[in-house]
C-alpha cells in the first residue's frame, strides 16, 4: 500500500521518528492523495469567491454591503493581502463573482459565478432557492473543472461577502448542533453592543426556520451564493483527487458542509490555519481537524491558504530530497 511505503520513507529520513511533527502527517496525507511516493505541486491555484448577504442589511456586519464589491475590486487591481501572498508564494488567484450585488464592467479578470445580486435575508425566510442551491454547486464545479484542465493538482479557497461569517455561524450551529453563541464571533470587529445584535438576529432566525436538518436545505436557508460555490469547488477538488486548501471560519463552514455530502473528502483536506474568529476552534475540533498555523488570523480572502502553502511545500521537498540513514550512512538507532 502506498500509505505504507510513504511511512516506511518518512522513518528512514535522517532524522529522530517524528521530529519533523505535523509536516511529517502532511508529506503521508500528499503522497496518498496523488498516490505517489514522489509527489509534486503542480500549478497551485487559490480561488475567491465574492456575493453579498440579504442578512447584512439587519445590521450583523460592522461594514455596509457596498464594501464586497470594493474588495472585489481591490482583489482584480493587486491591492489586498491575498494578492501579496499569493505574487509571494507564486499562486495563481482566481477571483470568482458569485453574487455581489453590483454590475461589474465588461473585461475585468473576474469569473463569472453569478447567480444574483446578493441572498435574500434568512431572518424571515431562505436565502436563497432550491434551484439557486443547486446552481451554486454547480458554478463551483465548473471553476475547478477549469482550473484542474490546467494542470493544477492543489487548490486553496477563500471568499469575500459582507455578513458571511452569520452563515457560516448558522450553518454550524444547525450542523453541529451547538448554541449559536458558541458559534458566533465579532466577523469584521463587532463592538459588544453589536455583538449582541448579531446573536439576538441570528438567534431569531434560527426560531423562525421550519425546515429539516439537511444539508442541501440548510445551504439553501442560511447559506451564500459564495458559500455554497465554494462548497461545490471543493467537492469537485475532492472528486478529482486534488489537495484542497480550506481557510478559515467561512471556508471551513463551506468544508463541513462539503463533508456532509460527501465525507471521502476529509483524506484530501488541509486545514491551513485556526482563525481568530470564535467560532473557527471549536468547529475544527468538532471535524477533528489538525490546523497547521495559529496566526490569529480573520481576515478571510483566503490568506491563511497563501501563508500555509510554503509548508506544503517543505513536507514535498524533504519527502523528494532528503537522505536516509542508509543513503547517507548514517548509523540509525537501535
Amino acid at each position: 500500500m502506498i500509505a505504507e511505503e510513504l511511512q516506511i520513507l518518512i522513518d528512514n529520513k535522517t532524522k529522530p521518528l517524528g521530529s519533523l511533527g505535523l509536516l511529517e502527517d502532511l508529506a503521508l496525507q500528499i503522497g496518498q492523495v496523488f498516490e505517489t511516493t514522489h509527489p509534486q505541486l503542480l500549478n497551485p491555484h487559490l480561488v475567491v469567491f465574492a456575493a453579498d448577504h440579504g442578512i447584512a442589511l439587519e445590521g450583523v456586519s460592522a461594514f455596509p454591503q457596498e464594501v464586497t464589491r470594493q474588495m472585489v475590486l481591490n482583489f482584480l487591481n493587486g491591492g489586498a493581502a491575498i494578492n501579496v501572498f499569493c505574487r509571494q508564494h507564486d499562486i495563481h488567484l482566481q477571483v470568482v463573482d458569485a453574487g455581489v450585488n453590483y454590475d461589474f464592467e465588461a473585461g475585468l479578470p473576474l469569473g463569472d459565478g453569478k447567480i444574483a445580486k446578493g441572498t435574500a435575508s434568512f431572518l424571515n425566510g431562505p436565502a436563497m432557492t432550491a434551484a439557486q442551491t443547486e446552481l451554486c454547486l454547480l458554478k463551483g464545479e465548473a471553476v475547478v473543472a477549469e482550473i484542474a484542465a490546467k494542470g493544477c493538482n492543489v487548490i486553496g479557497f477563500g471568499e469575500m461577502g459582507i455578513g458571511n461569517t452569520s452563515s457560516a455561524a448558522v450553518l454550524m450551529s444547525q450542523l453541529c448542533e451547538l448554541p449559536i453563541t458558541d458559534c458566533i464571533g465579532r466577523g469584521t470587529g463587532l463592538n459588544d453592543e453589536q455583538l449582541l445584535r448579531k446573536q439576538i438576529i441570528l438567534e431569531q432566525a434560527i426560531v423562525n426556520y421550519t425546515g429539516t436538518n439537511n444539508v442541501f436545505e440548510l445551504m439553501a436557508h442560511f447559506g451564500g451564493f459564495e458559500l455554497v460555490e465554494m462548497t461545490g469547488a471543493m467537492l469537485a477538488a475532492g472528486k478529482r483527487n486534488m489537495l484542497v486548501l480550506v481557510d478559515g471560519f467561512i471556508a471551513t463552514a463551506a468544508y463541513l458542509c462539503a463533508y456532509r455530502i460527501d465525507q471521502t473528502i476529509k483524506s484530501k483536506a488541509v486545514f491551513c490555519h485556526e482563525s481568530e474568529e470564535k467560532g473557527h476552534g471549536l468547529l475544527l475540533t468538532h471535524l477533528n481537524a489538525k490546523p497547521l498555523l495559529g496566526l490569529h488570523l480573520r481576515l478571510g480572502e483566503g490568506t491563511g491558504c497563501a501563508l500555509a502553502y510554503p509548508l506544503l511545500k517543505s513536507a514535498v521537498n524533504f519527502l523528494n530530497e532528503m537522505a536516509s540513514f542508509e543513503s547517507a550512512a548514517i548509523t540509525n538507532k537501535s
